[in-house]
């Protein structure tokens, strides 16, 4: 009740002496804004013309509020002045502290002594003096700027890093804090100076102006300087330029574009340079998505490079091949059409762009039906593939095909699925190698008729172990039957070249990607599944298979586990007992001896104190596989050595022949509130045509609400 009546009687006063004040008041005062006023006392001298609150005064005009031990309000200059403990609080989420302010009554103009200012990102601003102006400008001398914490066991400590200027202005409608005559100190030592300085406040997003330049140096290149230059077009549009000067190669020109509509989203990069050889080279890179309407949409990539080593010379990419497309899709229900364009780059050396197809066009059509009367499900597909080369096979394809699929369930639980599938490839081939004729083409038409039922049945038993525990147990077999008709050899093969035989696709009804080459003769799949689950999220879980072909299939080659009458055996396993352990294991083993045929591992462990991941893949060698003969050992170990320091240790190795080491890494990063330092350390055991092995030292530094300063040092040879 004491503060109640204070409060009220402050208010009455208040109210009387803007009633009582005379015109000079009444014109300064706008009497549409609500001005709420808290005091522990108040005072009114008539003859002066000045109202003075003290203790506990706290102020709101409009959306600023201002608290101080004492405020005076002059009535006759319309001036307010606060002394003691003065806050400020700003519509944009500034804080400004000060010893003494003199506003005028609307707080958007006056002069400021002893000002500290947190701006809404945490930096602050400390001043001797400053000057206010409508608002929106705030002029300080002598002042310091940082977003660095004090140290806590010692806070006289000056901070990481902090700007001090002679004078800095915040510019609230430019959305820029400049400085003049600055230093720029780190743990309290000035390292470098500037006449002028400025950055955007933490109000803005994008602004258009110079990025935070970058240094390097290679041995192929020379030293280099990037200065990117951001350009904020419009609120959804913008644009960067990227100028790198290097000592040995020029200039390199790099640009990107970027555009969000409702409807469209459009990204353009590119890059060209006049290197040392007189040549041009460059590349592109750009996709676009457009929305037509609620069925159709389209768009396009495109990714093109004036030779096959640029990208990777100049650190753009490591692309082994550039795809771009340009396509059309709808969606309507259950139904979808696609109409698809695309052309293929290969960067490798062994890459031909002469046997290298240009896909134009490729149409689907997809019908999903509704379920009917008994729970049966038909679909029907129709597609069309046309491939041409300028050196090679050119190939036509027509493929219409449809299936029905009813699901039945059992007495105990088990789930049978029937289906019926019929389908008919046309083709028109030229200039198709012909099987057994060295030197000898063809031209011609040829097809096929592939009918297949398949029936599939699944039992999943569950059993609780206590009230945490979940056992699952599956056993599995499916059926699939279609003619002994083998593969013709006059169909070319475009989409079937690669086979992945492995638990995922251990009941697929064709092992073949693609629709070029199908499974003929009766096959039977079989496997068991086995899981156990948590309630506190841990896991494991078990799985094995194989499959049992009544006939051999002469299509599938040496070495893909599917060549006989049993399959490979493929497995997999599962161990996840905690978010600090994780295990994945899956393998192909030869049917009779058990040796391994393909291993995939990975493995995760530790806490983010300390942290391994490592992973091995050995891939036995298949005949007709470009991604198969390989073995390699890869990890990475992190470690969190305290609260602002990480590291982290990377290394690949070819465990294929003689073995060797492809890539090893260091990095070191500290990082606090205000500062980011990283230090990376990289040896690329890399060579291809004028690329050689390369060793790399790159450093980062990041003073947050500033921007970065990158170098990176570069070494190539052998």
């Amino acid at each position: 009740m004491k503060y109640l009546r204070k409060f009220l009687t402050a208010s009455f006063l208040l109210a009387m002496a803007t009633l009582w004040s005379g015109g000079a008041a009444a014109q300064n005062i706008d009497t549409s804004v609500p001005l709420l006023f808290t005091a522990d006392t108040l005072t009114h001298d008539r003859a002066l013309g000045i109202v003075t609150a003290t203790g506990n005064v706290e102020v709101t005009q409009k959306d600023r509020t201002l608290l101080a031990d004492t405020i005076s309000y002059n009535e006759r200059e319309n001036i307010v002045s606060a002394s003691g403990h003065v806050t400020l609080m700003e519509p944009s989420g500034d804080v400004l502290f000060a010893e003494f302010m003199e506003l005028t009554g609307d707080f958007m103009d006056g002069i400021i002594r002893g000002l500290r200012i947190r701006l809404s990102d945490n930096a602050r601003i400390a001043a001797s003096g400053a000057r206010r102006s409508a608002g929106l400008r705030t002029e300080m001398r002598n002042a310091v700027y940082s977003p660095c914490d004090k140290c806590a066991s010692d806070p006289g400590e000056p901070p990481l890093w902090q700007i001090k200027a002679a004078r800095i202005v915040h510019d609230q409608e430019e959305q820029i804090i400049e400085y003049t005559d600055a230093w720029m100190e780190i743990a309290g030592i000035p390292v470098v100076y500037t006449p002028y300085f400025s950055h955007p406040d933490p109000t803005v997003k994008r602004k258009s102006g110079f990025l935070t330049p970058g240094v390097g140096g290679s041995t192929s290149l020379g030293t280099s300087i990037t200065t990117p230059y951001y350009v904020a077009i419009s609120p959804n549009r913008d644009l960067t330029i990227t100028p790198t000067l290097m000592a040995k190669e020029g200039l390199l020109l790099e640009g990107e574009y970027r555009e969000l509509q409702s409807d469209r989203l459009f990204e353009a990069r590119g890059s060209i340079t006049y290197d040392s050889q007189e040549e041009v080279r460059g590349h592109i890179n750009s996709f676009i998505r457009q929305d037509v309407n609620d069925t159709w949409r389209w768009g396009a990539d495109i990714k093109r490079s004036t030779d096959d080593t640029y990208l990777r010379r100049y650190q753009i990419g490591s692309e082994s091949s550039l795809n771009s497309r340009l396509f059309a899709e709808a969606f309507r229900g259950r139904d979808y059409a696609s109409a698809d364009a695309y052309l293929f780059q290969g960067l490798r050396e062994s890459d031909d762009q002469g046997t290298t197809p240009i896909v134009f066009p490729m149409l689907e059509l997809n019908h999903v039906g509704e379920p009917g009367k008994f729970g049966e499900t038909t679909s029907a597909d129709a597609s069309l593939l046309v491939l041409t080369r300028t050196d090679g096979t050119d190939t036509r394809r027509l493929s219409l095909g449809g299936s029905v699929a009813k699901p039945l369930y059992g007495l105990f639980g088990d789930v049978i699925e029937l289906s019926a599938a019929l389908r008919g490839d046309l083709y028109h081939y030229a200039s198709h190698p012909i099987e057994g004729e060295e030197g000898g083409f063809d031209t011609g038409f040829d097809g096929r008729i592939y009918p297949l039922l398949s029936a599939t049945w699944r039992l999943p038993l569950t059993r609780r172990h206590g009230t945490n525990i979940t056992e699952i147990l599956e056993p599995a077999v499916a059926v699939f039957a279609s003619p002994n008709m083998g593969n013709s050899s006059t169909i070319p093969n475009e989409d079937s070249i690669e086979q992945e035989f492995d638990e995922t696709n251990l009941f697929s009804s064709n092992k073949f990607t693609g629709l070029d080459r199908v499974e003929s003769s009766t096959r039977i799949s079989y496997g068991l599944r086995w899981g156990v689950h948590g309630a506190n999220g841990g896991s494991s879980s078990f799985f094995i298979g194989q499959r049992y072909r009544i006939r051999k299939d002469d299509s599938f080659p040496d070495g893909s586990g599917l060549e006989d009458h049993f399959s490979d055996i493929v497995a997999r396993v599962r161990v996840r007992p905690s978010s600090n352990l994780a295990l994945a294991y899956k393998t192909r083993v030869d049917k009779e001896d058990l040796s391994p045929r393909r291993t995939e591992l990975n493995l995760t462990a530790g806490a983010p104190a300390l942290n391994l991941r490592t992973n091995y893949v050995f891939f036995d060698r298949q005949e007709g596989s470009e991604f198969s003969g390989r073995e390699e050992l890869s990890g990475q170990v992190t470690a969190k050595m305290s609260r602002m320091w990480r590291a982290a240790f990377s290394s690949r190795y070819n465990l294929e022949g003689d073995g060797d080491l492809r890539s090893v890494g260091l990095n070191f990063t500290y990082e606090c509130e205000c500062f980011t330092f990283n230090i990376s350390l990289q040896r690329q055991f890399y060579e291809d045509r004028d690329l050689k092995p390369n060793d790399s030292i790159f450093f980062r530094l990041t003073f947050k609400t500033l921007g970065e300063v990158q170098t990176g040092i570069s070494k190539s040879g052998s």
